[in-house]
């Protein structure tokens, strides 16, 4: 999740550096041999013309008042709009900027000021995506946990130990999110742990799978109350080789990645569609290569390079297949994240049809084996 507002703030020095050939020193200093020199240059003249002394005192005067407003104007007039962009910062407007025309030290003031606004602005944009993230990410569990109590009051399933592991499992999923999505807001300086172990590809991705279909189902009975729908018509195929295919990676962020994906194919799976999670071995040991296809519209070659941007939804208008929606553009930014911490890789890859989204996750360091 790269790019956007956070890096405004890297601005460029002006290429005077610590020399100013106009600082407001030297002006002040060249006001003051100027008046100088007029009031020299006019006594001079009013020695050489026998022109009353007086005279002289109110022209000089007039002169170096003259000089000294127009020096002062200069002065006070970018202290007025740094002070302007300062009241629209403290109110919340990070847009407004100062001018930086000046080479002195109030060009570099006004310099100072907009790398403030911009740190500011980059910031309050980042709080906002966090608030975003975690309310994307919560609603996963939330819906999991609320589909299986549901079934137990309402008689469908009883509330035996299986069922109940079920249910404390998306609650300790829920509070595992709670901790480490707020650490979104120190993704950029890659101080998010990992907690990468082995385990079994099969039965993990069987369980994410699983997890999926009770989302949908949960969601659709939340949503037939008030009139909307969701989708419950794509089949999720699941499709791994060798079956005892093993990974080393950390399966909370993975689990992220693929529920993620999933949820992001179904949306734009066609009218009874099928969403293939496919996995097999990479090229180093337990390095692992997860794809996920969807039979969708796919992604046109042009906007690869922006699918995993957030809040991006792509350029296709409507989801596909009835009860779709739009989604938050999170999902991908929220994936690719992820493989990131992993030094993996994630992108859009070649497909006869519908989108292909590929994974490839390295295997343990030569010092954790």
């Amino acid at each position: 999740m790269r790019g956007g507002p956070a890096g405004r703030g890297q601005r460029k020095k002006q290429p005077w550096g610590g020399v100013r050939p106009f600082s407001i020193k030297t002006k002040l200093g060249a006001l003051v041999v100027v008046s100088v020199l007029i009031t020299t240059g006019l006594s001079v003249i009013a020695v050489h013309t026998k022109t009353e002394l007086r005279f002289i005192t109110v022209f000089s005067m007039i002169a170096t008042l003259l000089i000294t407003q127009f020096v002062a104007h200069s002065l006070t007039a970018p202290l007025d709009d740094m002070n302007a962009v300062a009241r629209s910062i403290s109110h919340g407007d990070y847009t407004r900027r100062v001018r930086e025309s000046r080479r002195d030290e109030l060009g570099d003031l006004a310099q100072t000021i907009n790398v403030m606004a911009d740190e500011l602005e980059a910031q309050d944009s980042q709080r906002k995506e966090l608030v975003a993230n975690v309310s994307h990410e919560l609603r996963t569990p939330i819906a999991g946990l609320r589909a299986v109590l549901e079934n137990i009051v309402d008689g469908v399933t009883r509330a035996d130990p299986e069922t109940m592991r079920t249910a404390l499992k998306q609650t300790e999923r829920l509070g595992r999110l709670v901790e480490t999505l707020l650490d979104l807001s120190r993704l950029d300086n890659g101080v998010v742990p990992l907690r990468k172990r082995r385990f079994e590809v099969w039965p993990y991705l069987s369980g994410v799978l699983k997890e999926a279909n009770m989302v949908a189902s949960a969601r659709a009975s939340m949503a037939s109350g008030s009139g909307s729908h969701t989708r419950t018509d794509v089949h999720l195929h699941l499709d791994v080789s060798p079956p005892e295919l093993v990974a080393h990676a950390d399966p909370e962020r993975i689990h992220q990645v693929v529920a993620n994906l999933i949820d992001n194919a179904v949306k734009h799976s066609p009218p009874h569609g099928r969403v293939t999670v496919r996995a097999r071995e990479g090229a180093e040991p337990e390095s692992l290569e997860l794809e996920v296809l969807d039979e969708g519209p796919g992604i046109p070659r042009t906007e690869w390079h922006r699918v995993f941007e957030r809040f991006n939804r792509g350029s296709v208008n409507r989801p596909h297949g009835p009860g779709s929606d739009g989604g938050t553009g999170l999902g991908l930014a929220i994936a690719r994240w992820a493989v990131d911490l992993h030094g993996g890789r994630i992108g859009v890859a070649e497909s006869e049809r519908g989108c292909r989204i590929l994974i490839t996750l390295p295997g343990p360091s030569p010092t954790s084996r």
